[in-house]
């Protein structure tokens, strides 16, 4: 689908284009859905793959929202996981000749394009084009500030370095981020993707060409790199809120499974049940998953669980004392009475999701970002505990003792 010649002119047009994955994707429409319902008269295009528009284009969405599309010139969502590295370099070197020939088809142009940090070339495009570009950085300013100071890693003799034997060293240099084990930080200190590493740095180097830099997240959260990096840069740094989807708890949902979901979670006591979510794209081993349930079962906790892919199994090992969902509207069940917990892979998204409902996490970080996540939420704000402890090996198995204590 292109809704690009068939669009109302506005008196402001907006560009969205979002970093092709479920987590990248949803912030930059809860943003665009915030833009929307603050300004009458915006009209934004939402720019996605055509595989995308097919995953999300039924989504509910403001009127003034519309999609557009690139061709699929990118491995498809469903097999991008297994090669990173291609996925990445496929992005980077396809989807700009395609989208600007989408910007030349639009019929009213932009007024600015925001473009996920991940995707230089849209900037590039905007440049090309006289429009402003605003950089999005849809995961914690204390990770922009560890790449934005990545040559202090290497001053300080910390990249590369073997995690095995130095995981457990502090780095307590980056301008605004406490003190951090390296094991924690994104996982590529011990030189093992050089070429994703690469593009991260080319990312870098086109922030200063954006004319804004935008952090979904609000300024009390990460005070100290936030001030850092409004001193580094020329270009006016904002923290836009944590883009939460809105939802009237007076209203019932109209999917059935949500319904019913809310309807268990009535049936439980305050503060009773553990939420779960390991996130859409990473994922832990089937150990893993066989040590997490018994560690549930033994732990006597009441649960709710959405486990993509693995339902039919978990619900049969883990019994009646909770529920097993292939997907549910997480904010939602954060916010309900029942929910006292979050056990959460520390994505950005979800985490954000779980302060605004005001649950305690347990941690339980799997790559990425997610170290640094944790530490944010369990050395920065004290508001949970970390299940994973301090091993150095990212496939450190986590037993069911550790999770039932």
């Amino acid at each position: 689908m292109d809704s690009s010649k068939d669009q109302p002119t506005s008196a402001c047009h907006v560009v969205a284009v979002p970093y092709p994955g479920r987590g990248h994707i949803n912030p930059m429409m809860n943003l665009c859905k915030l833009l929307a319902s603050h300004k009458a008269d915006i009209l934004i295009t939402f720019v996605v793959t055509e595989e995308w528009h097919g995953f999300i284009g039924s989504e509910a969405k403001p009127d003034n929202v519309r999609f557009a599309t690139v061709p699929n010139v990118i491995p498809s969502e469903l097999v991008g996981a297994s090669d990173m590295d291609g996925f990445i370099e496929a992005i980077m070197t396809n989807m700009e000749a395609p989208f600007e020939l989408l910007l030349g088809r639009l019929e009213q142009p932009p007024v600015l394009i925001v473009a996920n940090t991940f995707l230089p070339w849209a900037i590039h495009v905007g440049n090309r084009r006289n429009v402003p570009a605003a950089s999005f950085w849809q995961i914690p300013a204390s990770v922009f500030s560890v790449f934005q100071h990545f040559n202090l890693l290497a001053e300080n003799g910390h990249f590369p370095v073997d995690l095995l034997e130095r995981g457990n060293e502090r780095v307590d240099y980056i301008p605004g981020v406490s003190s951090t084990r390296l094991v924690d930080l994104p996982h590529f200190m011990d030189g093992s993707f050089p070429n994703i590493l690469r593009h991260i740095h080319e990312d870098f180097s086109w922030v200063p060409k954006a004319q804004y830099l935008l952090f979904p997240s609000i300024y009390e959260l990460e005070t100290q790199v936030l001030d850092v990096l409004r001193a580094k840069f020329s270009l006016p740094v904002y923290t836009i809120g944590p883009l939460i989807p809105y939802f009237n708890s007076d209203n019932d949902p109209s999917d059935s499974g949500v319904f019913n979901n809310l309807k268990w979670l009535d049936s439980q006591p305050c503060s009773s049940v553990l939420y779960i979510s390991m996130g859409s794209f990473l994922s832990v081993s089937s150990a893993q998953m066989d040590e997490i349930t018994a560690g549930l079962r033994e732990s006597g906790v009441w649960f709710i669980w959405v486990a993509r892919g693995e339902t039919g199994r978990l619900k049969e090992v883990c019994g009646d004392m909770g529920l097993v969902v292939p997907w549910c509207d997480q904010v939602r069940v954060l916010c309900h009475s029942s929910v006292g917990g979050f056990l959460t892979h520390c994505g950005w998204n979800s985490v954000r999701e779980g302060v605004f409902a005001g649950v305690a996490f347990l941690a339980f970080p799997l790559l990425m970002d997610q170290g640094m996540v944790c530490n944010l939420i369990v050395e920065d704000w004290k508001v949970g505990l970390r299940v994973k402890k301090a091993e150095v090996k990212i496939d450190h198995l986590v037993t069911r003792e550790e999770i039932a204590g």
